[in-house]
């Protein structure tokens, strides 16, 4: 099996990752070991004990189709060269900020339409999955995103938007649990995780029932003000409040700055990379920066593993992507 511990560079990784055999070994040894035909399973029935063919493709047995490794993966249907995939996804993956489509068609030579092709079918590696609930002490705060209009003339600017208006601005919720890891050393130190989803609105109909999807039950929610977070008490938490209104923004462990610390980076990701991003691809940008801020204490290698090992599981058309709105 290839010992993904090795790529802790981008050069490290293109150097092991430099043809498409070797690429496509890659695949096969993840999905199904050392591709012996007794474990190779046939991704159009389901059933194991395929042939391999003298192209390096695979023939099942029992439904009588051919396929080939990248049948099943982001990469099907894919006329690009595997490699570029492969840097593609370390530079996604290794970028504090992410990578612009710009500069990905810049650094591995494609068009600017594959490139954001390609980081869209990327992104889509990054759900977040409420199976292990928060707990402890639990930030809860809301963003919203977009809404500058100082380039505009006065004349043609949308009046009324300051302040939580969603007429020109995007609502985002968020959550972040407060934690601590082990270092290299056997010390503890602080960690935080994080979850965040575009909203319709702000109200308590919409953020309550997310914090009881995403927060176990006599947990700590910390929260601002909004009268949003009224009655967490009621439905099993413990409620503690922040009054910014009253310039009042740490009282012991009561703050909210983990939450706002992610908001920033996130603000500080689309301004300093993307520039700009369409409410249609909102919650994709989201998933990356959450996937990144989860896993900012992994190394690059660590990263890049978890990522190709999504990838050889997830089949994304373009039809599907172009419509792709995540609620």
């Amino acid at each position: 099996m290839i010992d993904f511990s090795q790529f802790d560079s981008l050069i490290a990784m293109t150097m092991y990752f430099n043809n498409e055999a070797t690429c496509k070994q890659a695949i096969i040894e993840t999905r199904w070991g050392k591709g012996n035909q007794q474990d190779i399973v046939c991704p159009y029935c389901g059933k194991h004990h395929c042939a391999t063919r003298k192209e390096g493709n695979f023939r099942c047995n029992q439904c009588k189709r051919n396929f080939s490794c990248k049948v099943g993966t982001i990469f099907e249907d894919s006329n690009l060269s595997l490699v570029k995939w492969f840097i593609a996804m370390y530079l996604i993956s290794s970028h504090k900020k992410g990578v612009s489509s710009c500069q990905l068609a810049r650094d591995i030579h494609v068009t600017q339409t594959t490139a954001w092709y390609m980081l869209q079918k990327i992104r889509l590696l990054y759900p977040q999955s409420d199976a292990e609930a928060f707990e402890g002490k639990v930030e809860c705060d809301e963003v919203y995103i977009g809404g500058k209009e100082k380039w505009k003339h006065k004349s043609m600017r949308t009046p009324h938007t300051q302040g939580r208006s969603t007429l020109t601005k995007t609502p985002v919720f968020g959550m972040i649990e407060r934690s601590t890891i082990k270092n290299d050393k056997g010390e503890e130190e602080p960690m935080s995780y994080v979850h965040a989803f575009v909203v319709d609105k702000t109200d308590k109909a919409t953020l309550q029932p997310i914090i009881q999807q995403f927060v176990a039950e006599g947990s700590l929610v910390i929260t601002d003000e909004l009268n949003a977070y009224s009655g967490l008490e009621k439905i099993g938490y413990s409620h503690g409040v922040v009054r910014h209104g009253d310039e009042e923004y740490v009282n012991g462990d009561m703050f909210t700055n983990s939450i706002e610390g992610f908001w920033s980076h996130f603000r500080r990701m689309i301004t300093g990379c993307y520039h700009d991003v369409s409410d249609e691809h909102l919650q994709g940008y989201i998933n990356e920066a959450v996937y990144r801020w989860n896993t900012r204490k992994v190394s690059e290698s660590e990263r890049f593993y978890d990522m190709f090992a999504k990838s050889v599981g997830l089949i994304v058309t373009w039809s599907e992507l172009k419509l792709c709105k995540v609620a």
